[in-house]
C-alpha cells in the first residue's frame, strides 16, 4: 500500500488556461519548445524514433513539456506530432519490456536516468489521452527494470535521480496494485543517492570546487522531493525543509531559486542559475505541495515560476539562456571563463547555449505551472496557484465548473465563478500566498500563508479575492538589497542593443528565429537605492515578460555609484564610497528584464 497524496493534479482535459497564461503557453507553442521536432537534430532525428542522433534524455525531456502543452492548448497538430513520437517509441519497445534505443549488448552501460524519464513521459501521455497501449508499455518497462536492477545497479545520473522513477511507479501502482512495482521502488531507493545523508552529514558544505554530482544544480532542484516521494511507502523526516533552508542561506537568489552554474555557486548576484535547475526546482515544489499539503511550497513555486523561468527566455520564447544572473549587465560571449564550471557563452540567449539539456527540458515549466492552478482535495477542490483558467471537473459525482478571472500576479484581485448543474456540497480551498500583507476572501479577512476552506452547497456563486501587497527591500548578502512585491521580484532594466548571430556548429544550424541573440548594454546601470519608497504603476497586461511591455512597474529614486564591469560582467559589489546624483527610475518585474540590476546597495545618504 502507498500513502495517499494530500492533493492530486487535475488532467489537461479538466483544467484549461485562460488570459495571460494561455497567451504565454501559445507563445511557447509558437516558439522553440513547440518546434524542436522540426528544427533541432537531437529531437527531429533522434534514435528514439529511428534516427541517428541522441538517444538518451533529450526526447523524453522535450515530450515531458510538449505533451501537456499540446493538450492544454487543444492543439490537434501538436497532439498528432506528439503521438508520432509516442507511436515510434512504443513500436520499438523490445519483447522483454526494454524501451530505450540501445542494443541488448549495451544495456549494462546505459544510464538508466533515461528509463526513469521516459516512464514518467508515458504516464503523462496516459493522463492526457487514456491511451491503454502506453499504460501497457509502461507496465512492461517498469517490470523489466525491476529485473534489470538485479544485475545492473544504478549509477551516474540514474543514481542521482532515482526518485524520479517513483512518480510513474506510483501512478501505475494506483491502477494495477502490482506489488512488484513497490519492490522496484525499494530497489531504486537502496541503489540511489542518499540525499538526506549528503546534507545532514555536512558533506555538501565542502563541495565548492570543480564538478560533481552532489552539488550539480539540476540534481539539487530535483532532489528536494526525494524523501517526500519515498515517504509514500517510507517515512519523511522533513529533509526537503532542511535542504531548502541550507540552500537559501548559502546559494539562494533574489528570484527565489538557487545559484548553480553548473554546480552550486554561492549567492553572488553575478553567478548563474541554470534553466534546467529552475524548471526542476519548480516541479519539486509542485510535487512537494501535492505530497505534504504545505502551501509554503506554492509560494516558492510562484517565486521561481513568475520570475526566474521567464527571465531566462526571450519574450517570443524562441531563445533561452543556460545560465541567468540576478545582476546581468550583458549577454555576449566572454573572453575569459567566469562561471564555476560552465563556458563563456552560457548566459547568451539562443538555441543551444552551453548544453542542449535545457533546450529540451525548459518547456515543462509553464505547462506544469498552468496545471498547478487547481488541485483535487479529498473533500473538494483547491485553488493553489492563482492564474486565469477554467476547471471542469466532478465533485460528489456532479459536474462543476470554476472559472478564475484574474491577471495575478500582475494584479491583486480575482473573481471565481462557481457553477454546478445542481446544488453540490464540497469544500473550496482558496490559497492566500504567504507574500500577502493581508487578504479578503468572500468578504472575510484571511491570514496569509493559508488554505482557506469554504464548505457549502454550491450552485451559481461568485467569490471575490483581494490581496494587499507592499513593496519591500529584501536584504541580500554583502550589503545589497532586492525589491519584492508579492511573488514578483523587481529589477532595474538596462536598455539593450540586440545582435542576431546565425551560424552552424557541430552540424546544428542557428537560423532566425532560432539563432543566438547577443545583448549589449546601452544605458546606465550603476545605481543604488536612494530610498525605500516605491510607487506602483499598472500598465496593460499584454506580454508581461517583454521588457517593452511590462504589466506593472515600481517608480523609485536611485543614486549613481561607482560600479566596475569587466568582460561584460559587473563587479560583485560596488564601491559605495563613490556616489553621485539621484534620479527617478522604473523597476520592472525580474522576468521581463533581460538585462537587469536586481541586487543594489542602499545609498540613502552620501557615503
Amino acid at each position: 500500500m502507498i500513502k495517499p497524496l494530500a492533493y492530486t493534479f487535475f488532467s489537461t482535459n479538466e483544467l484549461k488556461p485562460a488570459g495571460w497564461m494561455r497567451d504565454q503557453l501559445q507563445r511557447q507553442a509558437d516558439g522553440l519548445a513547440g518546434n524542436l521536432d522540426r528544427i533541432w537534430p537531437d529531437v527531429r532525428d533522434s534514435a528514439w524514433i529511428g534516427g541517428d542522433r541522441e538517444g538518451w534524455e533529450r526526447v523524453p525531456y522535450w515530450l515531458d513539456g510538449f505533451i501537456p502543452l499540446a493538450f492544454l492548448l487543444d492543439d490537434r497538430d501538436m497532439q498528432d506530432r506528439a503521438k508520432r513520437y509516442i507511436d515510434a517509441i512504443l513500436d520499438r519497445q523490445q519483447p522483454d519490456g526494454w524501451i530505450c534505443p540501445c542494443p541488448p549488448e549495451k544495456r549494462g552501460n546505459y544510464d538508466l536516468w533515461a528509463v526513469l524519464l521516459i516512464c514518467k513521459v508515458l504516464s503523462v501521455w496516459c493522463s492526457c489521452t487514456g491511451d491503454a497501449r502506453a499504460q501497457s508499455a509502461l507496465e512492461k518497462c517498469l517490470l523489466q527494470l525491476n529485473l534489470h536492477l538485479n544485475g545492473n545497479t544504478l549509477r551516474n545520473w540514474g543514481a542521482a535521480r532515482w526518485f524520479e522513477g517513483l512518480i510513474p511507479i506510483y501512478w501505475l501502482y494506483e491502477r494495477t496494485h502490482d506489488g512488484r512495482l513497490l519492490e522496484l521502488a525499494k530497489k531504486l531507493r537502496i541503489q540511489g543517492f542518499d540525499w538526506p545523508s549528503v546534507y545532514d552529514s555536512g558533506l555538501i558544505e565542502g563541495l565548492t570546487k570543480g564538478w560533481d554530482q552532489l552539488s550539480h544544480i539540476v540534481n539539487t532542484g530535483m532532489m528536494l522531493k526525494s524523501e517526500a516521494l519515498y515517504s509514500r511507502i517510507g517515512e519523511d523526516t522533513g529533509f526537503a525543509y532542511r535542504a531548502l533552508q541550507w540552500l537559501d542561506a548559502h546559494h539562494g537568489t533574489a528570484a527565489g531559486i538557487v545559484n548553480g552554474d553548473e554546480c552550486l555557486s554561492t549567492s553572488s548576484p553575478v553567478q548563474g542559475s541554470e534553466l534546467c535547475g529552475v524548471v526542476e526546482f519548480m516541479y519539486s515544489c509542485e510535487q512537494l505541495f501535492s505530497l505534504t499539503g504545505d502551501p509554503m511550497w506554492l509560494d516558492r513555486l510562484e517565486w521561481a515560476g513568475f520570475n526566474a523561468l521567464p527571465a531566462a527566455c526571450s519574450p517570443d520564447m524562441w531563445a533561452h539562456q543556460y545560465d541567468q544572473l540576478a545582476n546581468q549587465t550583458s549577454c555576449y560571449p566572454m573572453r575569459e571563463k567566469h562561471f564555476r564550471t560552465n563556458g563563456k557563452e552560457a548566459h547568451v540567449f539562443g538555441l543551444e547555449p552551453e548544453y542542449g539539456c535545457c533546450t529540451a527540458n525548459f518547456g515543462q515549466g509553464f505547462p506544469k505551472l498552468a496545471l498547478s492552478a487547481f488541485m483535487r482535495a479529498p473533500d473538494g477542490v483547491a485553488l493553489c496557484v492563482l492564474q486565469p483558467c477554467e476547471l471542469n471537473a466532478m465533485a460528489e459525482g456532479k459536474a462543476v465548473r470554476i472559472e478564475c478571472e484574474t491577471a495575478y500576479p500582475f494584479r491583486d484581485r480575482a473573481i471565481l465563478h462557481i457553477r454546478c448543474e445542481q446544488p453540490t456540497e464540497f469544500t473550496l480551498y482558496i490559497r492566500v500566498p504567504g507574500f500577502a500583507k493581508a487578504a479578503v476572501v468572500g468578504g472575510k479577512i484571511i491570514a496569509p500563508g493559508t488554505l482557506h476552506p469554504i464548505r457549502k452547497a454550491w450552485l451559481d456563486e461568485t467569490v471575490e479575492i483581494v490581496f494587499t501587497f507592499q513593496p519591500e527591500l529584501i536584504p541580500r548578502p554583502e550589503g545589497l538589497y532586492a525589491v519584492r512585491r508579492g511573488p514578483l521580484t523587481f529589477s532595474l532594466p538596462i536598455p539593450a542593443k540586440v545582435e542576431k548571430k546565425e551560424y552552424i556548429r557541430d552540424g546544428v544550424e542557428r537560423r532566425f528565429p532560432y539563432c543566438d541573440y547577443l545583448l549589449y548594454p546601452e544605458g546606465p546601470w550603476n545605481f543604488g537605492f536612494a530610498s525605500g519608497q516605491f510607487d506602483l504603476i499598472e500598465y496593460p497586461v499584454g506580454n508581461p515578460f517583454d521588457p517593452q511591455t511590462p504589466a506593472l512597474a515600481l517608480r523609485t529614486k536611485l543614486r549613481t555609484v561607482a560600479w566596475g564591469m569587466e568582460d561584460g560582467i559587473c563587479a560583485r559589489v560596488p564601491d559605495k564610497s563613490q556616489t553621485g546624483s539621484i534620479c527617478e527610475k522604473e523597476l520592472i518585474p525580474y522576468g521581463a528584464a533581460k538585462l537587469r540590476m536586481t541586487e543594489l546597495p542602499l545609498l540613502k545618504n552620501r557615503q
